[in-house]
């Protein structure tokens, strides 16, 4: 088989990054993976994971709010499907952190859900992890919408070439619903934390805490912010989002993740 039969294709995915203010700043929820699991095991890193076949069906999709199809797939730079990418990472921040982003039936942003659907949420959760409810069954239940018109199209990274399992990933960034602390789900996830993406990075320099490449420069970015509205703000205004690849190379005796544009990254 020749080198270039061999590469594996990116699986479609997406992230969301909550941001909520802390008393010293912009914070973010992080969840610690399970350290056996397959991928990353132990590290710490935002909801978000692959893109279901339910998350491009046409029930839910009916259920976004502020766009269309058309719209959202123009934004990633795609042709069709990118609506799908915002379904995801509403469905995977429910399923892995047990927070909903839900807007009611005229698109107002619910911060607060209402009393009836909290005593409800982990059960709903539950289910639509195992495959047993399908997210837009959920929303119709409850007369709810899914609340994309709060996310804001953050970064698109793409997993090196040469690894067993890779992902092209779109990152989203929304404020997190003040009423919905969020929890791990115990099985991809076993603990939870709000950090302020300065102590995240330092903690990671320290080795507490184990980040992958994109989440640390996500953190890095997030860095330069003194609240979540200049964050959301200036992500906001983004008019495009570039793909990046990084690829790793042998350097001194270990390995370097290099970005496009950096010497040795064409080499």
């Amino acid at each position: 088989m020749s080198q270039h039969a061999s590469v594996i294709t990116p699986r479609p995915a997406a992230t969301l990054v909550l941001l909520r203010d802390g008393r010293q700043g912009p914070e973010v929820f992080m969840l610690r993976r399970n350290t056996r699991s397959t991928f990353v095991g132990g590290a710490h890193v935002f909801p978000g994971g692959g893109v279901d076949e339910a998350d491009r069906h046409p029930d839910v999709l009916a259920l976004c709010h502020a766009f269309d199809d058309q719209t959202a797939s123009a934004r990633l730079g795609m042709s069709d499907g990118g609506l799908a990418y915002w379904v995801a990472a509403i469905r995977e921040c429910f399923e892995e952190a047990g927070v909903l982003l839900a807007c009611d039936n005229r698109g107002e942003y619910l911060q607060d859900l209402p009393p009836r659907l909290h005593e409800r949420l982990d059960d709903y959760r539950s289910r639509v992890m195992a495959g047993e409810l399908a997210l837009a069954s959920l929303c119709h239940q409850e007369q709810l919408g899914l609340a994309t018109s709060q996310m804001h199209y953050f970064s698109h990274w793409i997993t090196p070439e040469g690894l067993p399992r890779r992902y092209d990933t779109r990152f989203f960034l929304a404020a997190a619903p003040a009423g919905q602390e969020g929890s791990a789900c115990q099985q991809e996830t076993v603990d939870q934390c709000w950090l302020r993406p300065a102590e995240a990075l330092d903690q990671w320099r320290r080795q507490h805490i184990d980040l992958v490449f994109p989440t640390v420069k996500t953190l890095e970015e997030l860095a330069s912010f003194d609240t979540t509205d200049a964050a959301l703000t200036t992500i906001g205004k983004r008019a495009s989002v570039d793909a990046v690849q990084p690829r790793i190379r042998q350097h001194m005796g270990g390995t370097r993740v290099l970005l496009p544009g950096e010497p040795g990254y064409d080499d």
